[in-house]
């Protein structure tokens, strides 16, 4: 599913083997983001409805911007890191 072949960024070899695995990375950037994403998009709640804001529409806003902002960031890891690379996770991806 990597874009970097298709795009002529890869060159096709393996990575070294103490690199983390594609499954790892993803999973950390998207609970990385998923709070950066919760606080993002509580503010911009905040900003948008000032004083008429509410606690379920607040909690609202930031349960959609953590779910949002972290399949997003996912799914570029996903399409644009070297580990993502069909040849990477064949090697060092283990399945459960």
């Amino acid at each position: 599913m990597a874009l970097r072949r298709l795009l002529g960024w890869s060159d096709g070899e393996l990575m070294r083997s103490d690199a983390k695995p594609c499954s790892r990375l993803m999973r950390q950037t998207a609970g990385i983001f998923t709070v950066g994403g919760a606080l993002g998009f509580w503010v911009l709640c905040r900003l948008h409805y000032g004083p008429r804001i509410t606690i379920p529409r607040s909690l609202r806003w930031a349960a959609c911007g953590a779910v949002s902002v972290s399949s997003t960031s996912a799914l570029l890891v996903r399409l644009f890191s070297p580990e993502c690379e069909p040849q990477n996770i064949a090697a060092y991806d283990k399945r459960k």
